[in-house]
């Protein structure tokens, strides 16, 4: 569902190449090396051929070249099967000596994203057959806040903020439960992970998934072999699979999953012609690295405010998601009934047509909004991604309580009726990178007749990474998907999401000789969160840190950043903020100034450059004060937990606030 979407004796990945990889090669000559070799130097696991440095595109693309991220955030493993091992640890030193044999084994983003360009591009050859010569397998790994601490031997934050995602992260859903709507026989009280006691804490989430079932399985055993020497503990296994037959590429309810994803520029092709949507998917747009990548540049070029070791990383949400799929089909149909008693739906509407309509597309991706009587394939030159809400304001053709509206209003956000939709680039900071993947065996009416949740588990495993869990995950299930006043200020009000919110009214609206009228239905809740982890999914470097049992918490302001008035970078005992007045300051724990820009009346914002040198400048731009630093690029900016802030060039302090005068 759209909001729900070293050196080392041996490598994760096996690749199979044959002649469809020779097809590959033919169209994408340039992503091959990736799907012609294998070598198995470690029993259960291989290393592909040594790939050259850069991946297509890398000059304009640089993301996909990346060695140090791993690869399920940007590029996503696409595998028809997965399994999530929630793991637990006893001895820290056992501990560290595991995560050491595992890092070689850790996917990066330039694996990732070489494999998926050669299997498409073979795919493509193929006239749309997933290539059987070409198969991989990927492993990733996050950590929760007690694993972070745990590896790391100390708490992974100098400070914690309130209200950011830091407290977010340490606090974890359960603790937020209410907030996010999971009460009721959604509580954590009944959830299978993430609900239990500090005795079952989840340290680590160990992320396998492989286009072969035998292979996987194989992997998970080797896996779960390996905890016995590090002493660790299996709290839960979480499998997944891609749905057969019919319904493959779909979740259990019958809709296509996955369409909508965010572009992220530096690793997304841009259109030409727009320069601020995908090439080659209409509609989509680019959305800066850093809302889903730590230390890229944010929208706004806001501030992480994270310490060091989380660059390069990613923050992640897992969630066990049950469905009732006969439940919430029953549900359709009765409420169609209401429709059509009211005069609100064709008398030949189906309940495939009011539930294209929950969901905001037809079954097979079609949205409804281009497509509203059928689903027919999408006109030529566009897409599933290519939707507009902006001539849509009242939701006659999609809905305003549509899971795809609701999770993410594309050009359609209007925050006061009547005006006109905000610019579309508003809703970028709240984007979510989606990887989600069904578990449990398809529903068959003939096996499993009525309603209710008596048959086998099923649902889907949600995953899903952002750089701030309260701005994007957060704020969405609380502010949107959840909250039945959005869009705000309609009468009646819009209603939850009537796919994944909570139980609502919902305002079904339609056109009317006076314009646009509204019937209220009622939907039950038919998704049930039986799970959920707020982990981090670190860079390989600071894996390597943590096997080491070292942690870098000095906070990091990184290159293209900006603080503003208000702005602070909080390490404890040490806080680089610009003051209210203008002035770049940096604050002992009792906020008393320990060193001064001396910017007072003149400072609009402080701006680190990526060629290493750290400015304050004024309303119009020119500069107030500078570390005179310039000309270092890979310089990187820290507030230390020391009690000091330094521009660093690899070892090399070239500027230093805290000792008297800022050198």
């Amino acid at each position: 569902m759209d909001a729900a979407e070293s050196t080392a004796p041996a490598r994760r990945t096996v690749i199979r190449a044959g002649a469809v990889a020779a097809a590959a090669l033919a169209v994408c000559p340039r992503t091959a090396a990736a799907a012609t070799a294998t070598t198995a130097p470690r029993p259960g696991a291989a290393r592909p051929a040594a790939a050259p440095a850069a991946a297509d595109g890398a000059a304009d693309l640089p993301l996909r070249s990346d060695r140090n991220t791993q690869g399920d955030i940007l590029a996503g493993s696409r595998k028809d099967h997965a399994c999530l091992l929630l793991l637990r640890f006893r001895d820290p030193v056992l501990a560290r000596r595991w995560l050491r044999r595992l890092l070689p084994e850790i996917s990066t983003t330039e694996e990732m994203a070489r494999f998926n360009a050669a299997f498409s591009a073979a795919r493509v050859k193929a006239g749309g057959t997933d290539p059987a010569s070409l198969s991989a397998q990927w492993t990733g790994l996050s950590l929760t806040h007690a694993g972070l601490r745990f590896f790391a031997g100390r708490d992974p934050f100098p400070a914690l903020p309130p209200g950011g995602t830091a407290e977010a992260f340490v606090q974890g859903p359960a603790r937020r439960a209410e907030a996010l709507g999971d009460t009721g026989d959604s509580s954590p009280d009944s959830w299978v992970f993430g609900g239990e006691g500090p005795h079952r804490a989840v340290h680590a989430v160990l992320n396998l998934s492989a286009d072969d079932p035998e292979k996987l399985a194989e992997a998970v055993d080797r896996h779960q072999r390996d905890l016995g020497p590090a002493q660790g503990v299996l709290v839960f296994r979480q499998d997944g699979g891609t749905l057969p037959g019919a319904l493959r590429g779909h979740e259990h309810f019958g809709f296509t999953d996955g369409i909508s994803q965010p572009g992220v520029r530096g690793f997304h092709a841009p259109d030409p012609a727009t320069g601020t949507t995908v090439q080659g998917k209409p509609g989509a747009r680019l959305v800066p690295a850093g809302e889903f990548l730590v230390g890229q540049e944010k929208a706004g070029k806001r501030p992480a405010g994270l310490p060091a070791w989380a660059t390069g990383g990613s923050f992640q949400v897992v969630r066990r998601l049950a469905q009732d799929v006969p439940g919430w089909w029953a549900q359709a149909r009765e409420r169609l009934a209401d429709l059509k008693r009211a005069g609100a739906a064709p008398a030949e509407a189906t309940d495939t047509w009011l539930a294209a309509r929950l969901v905001g597309r037809w079954p097979g991706g079609t949205p409804v909004a281009g497509c509203p009587l059928a689903e027919q394939p999408c006109p030529a030159g566009t897409g599933p991604t290519a939707i507009s809400y902006r001539d849509d304001p009242q939701g006659w053709h999609t809905p305003l309580f549509a899971h795809i509206r609701k999770g993410n209003p594309r050009d359609g956000l209007v925050a006061v009726p009547g005006r006109p939709p905000l610019d579309p680039a508003v809703t970028d900071t709240h984007r979510i990178i989606r990887r989600g993947i069904p578990y449990g065996p398809a529903y068959d009416p003939e096996q499993e007749p009525g309603r209710g949740t008596n048959g086998a588990s099923r649902g889907l495993v949600f995953i899903g990474y952002q750089a701030d869990l309260v701005q994007q995950f957060e704020f969405v299930a609380k502010q949107w998907i959840n909250e039945a006043d959005f869009p705000a200020g309609r009468s009646p009000r819009t209603g939850a999401d009537p796919v994944l919110g909570p139980g609502s009214p919902v305002a079904f609206e339609s056109e009317s000789e006076a314009g646009s009228r509204a019937t209220t239905l009622r939907f039950g809740r038919f998704i049930r969160t039986e799970g959920a982890l707020y982990a981090f999914t670190p860079s390989i470097p600071a894996l390597r840190e943590l096997a080491e049992g070292r942690l870098d918490v000095s906070v990091e302001l990184h290159p293209g950043a900006v603080l503003r008035v208000g702005d602070v970078l909080d390490a404890g005992a040490a806080r680089l903020a610009l003051a209210a007045d203008g002035d770049l300051v940096l604050l002992d724990p009792s906020g008393a100034r320990r060193w001064s820009a001396g910017t007072a009346g003149k400072g609009s914002e402080a701006a680190f450059s990526h060629d290493g040198e750290l400015t304050v400048r004024t309303a119009d731009g020119a500069t107030a004060w500078s570390s005179g630093t310039a000309g270092h690029p890979g310089a990187r900016l820290l507030v230390r937990p020391g009690g000091d802030a330094v521009v660093l060039d690899g070892g090399r302090v070239l500027w230093r606030a805290g000792d008297g005068d800022g050198r």
